[in-house]
């Protein structure tokens, strides 16, 4: 039973730690290539054309960065 609250005491450790970082990160997560934008894509399905309403929602991202 100890290894069972040692184990999930860590889980619950790192959950927080990654939760602060998140809130004082705000950074997308990237792959160590760059993400999506280093494949040239402009949706996260990897289509070439999306359609209008994802296209819509990227120029928005784009204008809020």
């Amino acid at each position: 039973m100890t290894l069972f609250f040692v184990t999930f005491g860590v889980i619950v450790f790192l959950v927080l730690i990654m939760a602060i970082g998140v809130m004082f990160g705000r950074k997308p997560i990237m792959g160590s290539c760059g993400g999506y934008e280093a494949l040239n894509v402009d949706c996260a399905a990897g289509c070439k054309n999306p359609c209008l309403k994802r296209r819509i929602a990227n120029a928005r991202a784009r204008f809020s960065r």
